[in-house]
């Protein structure tokens, strides 16, 4: 059974009118003809009216391939923070030896986030093989 708040949401939906229109090539609003009948659905199943704009949405995200400079950018990023971190929960409040700490995580972190980076690159790209859709160039 519905909650109340399910109920009201629900018949708020059935008091307005909704028109179908498509956006076309040139981003103008085009209404349909003969709107499309949606299937009964069984009690209890969701409807699904936001879920394709949301997939399609998410789909059209671009992952760029893997870059030291973009990585070390990030490290440099952390840097700082690190430093702060290591001078803070150190016991001997000690300068040099927080430095020598975040620059040694920093240098870590450089080719972690390259590695990671790689292998999102990766991921995008099968993605892209099984959809079927042409494979960007590699530089």
């Amino acid at each position: 059974m519905a909650t109340k708040k399910q109920r009201r949401r629900r018949s708020k939906d059935r008091r307005h009118e909704w028109e179908i229109v498509y956006v076309d090539d040139e981003g103008r609003e085009v209404e349909v003809d003969e709107p499309e009948k949606a299937p009964a659905r069984k009690s209890g199943q969701k409807s699904s009216t936001k879920a394709p704009a949301r997939s399609a949405k998410r789909g059209q995200r671009k992952v760029d391939p893997p870059s030291w400079r973009r990585s070390a950018r990030r490290a440099l990023i952390f840097g700082p923070i690190a430093f702060v971190f290591f001078y803070l929960t150190m016991k001997t409040k000690s300068v040099p030896q927080a430095v020598y700490s975040a620059v040694i995580i920093t240098a870590v972190l450089v080719p972690f986030t390259y590695l990671m980076d790689t292998l999102m690159y990766r991921t995008f790209r099968k993605r892209l093989e099984r959809a079927g859709a042409t494979q960007p160039k590699r530089r």
